[in-house]
């Protein structure tokens, strides 16, 4: 139940375990929080996304079903690049071994002090000490202040870091999330801090080519039907309440397994109305989640522009109506989006809350200030597009629900399942295939 990337994960480790698999999806479109949208005639995603090499899980499934991830992928060195001239640092790491590759590309920063390089290697030396783990959880900006990090390194280095990697505020973020993330990137092999970008739509990329194995193999894919109700028949069976076109308008059927992986929120919905079953633990935390907006401005120019790099921090300053943390030149991605740039709002609730008019408008200014190109003033086409629940915020001690949901054969998948990483595909993908194993080695019992 879902077809966002969890459920495509748990639906194509079924499949090829030799099951029987019905994938329901409310939407038209597979994907979920991570999907393609048709508007004004163009195909784009509902949000840009950055994967990491250390995504094992995603890539080993993309190989799976038969996605060609170096095609897929542009996979790009770790970085964090500013345009020229805009108050930033230019940190590349060479293609060398770790933990060297991140030696060298510290010593060749530009922008960054002597100060600020002893602070970052501080932080790396101090998180390898401590194994990447912390006693007590804290928020991102109290780790950072107890490990003496320069206020420098923390606007250029670690703020935007923390934004794209949690979607939260380092004031209120996880710091053991992010020391896991960092841990599994920074801090392991370094093909694993690789930064890979979608060439595909994002729909194209995983979903639809989940969908074909998961046909392949017997199963059947039915968008446009929205599971209503769920009923557990003498702890056998589940009774699947379905409405929608796509299944004649209102249809019962029923199945030993359910993997729920909606959103957390209609989760919950349906949990909290099964019938004759206490669910009001799991229902907490699943409502417990904070919601995390991310807004994506897509700015299309002629198709003669092209930046100096695929992709380029930007310095973010909300006094100064600066919204933008990242701009991709979605052309070096996909020659047939030559021209058109993605700018990316992590934790956008302020942004958001901006008429969009006057939202696209203040990232324009942004862009042209900080790229130094005046011409970015005046782009020939605008769209901004706001998930609001794209994440949950990912707070200190969050307690987040296991995929047993405590009622034999139901299982929830979703990045919002307790895992190491905050809300990210690659969080979604191993739920979806803990989920499937759970089912497939008979530990889906309450």
């Amino acid at each position: 139940m879902g077809g966002g990337w969890a459920g495509c994960a748990a639906a194509v480790e079924l499949a090829s375990a030799g099951y029987k698999v019905t994938l329901l999806e409310a939407a038209r479109t597979l994907g979920g929080r991570a999907r393609r949208i048709e508007t004004d005639g163009r195909q784009l995603d509902n949000g840009q996304h950055i994967m990491l090499g250390a995504y094992s899980s995603t890539l080993s499934l993309l190989r799976r079903i038969g996605v060609d991830a170096r095609e897929a992928l542009l996979t790009l060195p770790l970085q964090m690049r500013y345009p020229a001239g805009s108050d930033g640092m230019d940190f590349i790491a060479p293609r060398l071994p770790a933990p060297l590759h991140l030696a060298v590309a510290l010593l060749r920063a530009k922008g960054l002090s002597g100060a600020d390089k002893i602070s970052l290697a501080r932080f790396s030396s101090t998180a390898r000490w401590a194994g990447w783990r912390l006693n007590v959880d804290c928020s991102v900006s109290e780790l950072l202040q107890r490990w003496d990090q320069t206020d420098n390194l923390i606007r250029l280095m670690w703020r935007p870091l923390c934004l794209a990697a949690l979607n939260t505020a380092p004031e209120r973020a996880s710091a053991q999330i992010f020391l896991n993330v960092l841990r599994d990137s920074l801090g392991a092999s370094r093909s694993a801090s690789d930064m890979l970008l979608p060439r595909h739509d994002l729909t194209r990329l995983l979903p639809q080519a989940a969908a074909a194995y998961i046909s392949a193999r017997g199963g059947s894919i039915r968008t446009g039907a929205s599971v209503k109700a769920l009923r557990s028949i003498e702890g056998r069976l589940w009774q699947l309440d379905i409405s929608g076109a796509a299944v004649g308008g209102n249809w019962s059927t029923y199945f030993p397994h359910v993997v729920l992986a909606t959103g957390a929120s209609q989760a919950a919905s349906l949990l909290h109305a099964i019938p004759d079953c206490d669910t009001s633990a799991i229902c907490q935390q699943l409502t417990a989640l904070e919601p995390e907006a991310i807004t994506t401005c897509y700015l299309q120019y002629d198709t003669g522009l092209r930046l100096e790099q695929p992709f380029y921090a930007l310095p973010d300053d909300a006094s100064r109506q600066h919204w933008g943390q990242f701009v991709f030149d979605r052309g070096q991605l996909d020659s047939q989006q030559a021209g058109l740039l993605a700018v990316v709002i992590s934790a956008a609730g302020a942004a958001a809350s901006l008429p969009q008019e006057t939202l696209a408008r203040a990232i324009t200014v942004q862009l042209a200030q900080a790229l130094q190109l005046p011409r970015l003033l005046q782009p020939d086409w605008i769209k901004v597009i706001t998930e609001k629940r794209a994440t949950f915020a990912s707070t200190p001690g969050l307690l987040r629900p296991a995929n047993a949901s405590g009622l034999a054969g139901l299982m929830l998948a979703g990045d919002y399942t307790a895992g190491d990483y905050p809300a990210t595909l690659e969080g979604a993908v191993r739920s979806g295939l803990a989920a499937a194993r759970a089912i497939r080695f008979g530990n889906a019992a309450a």
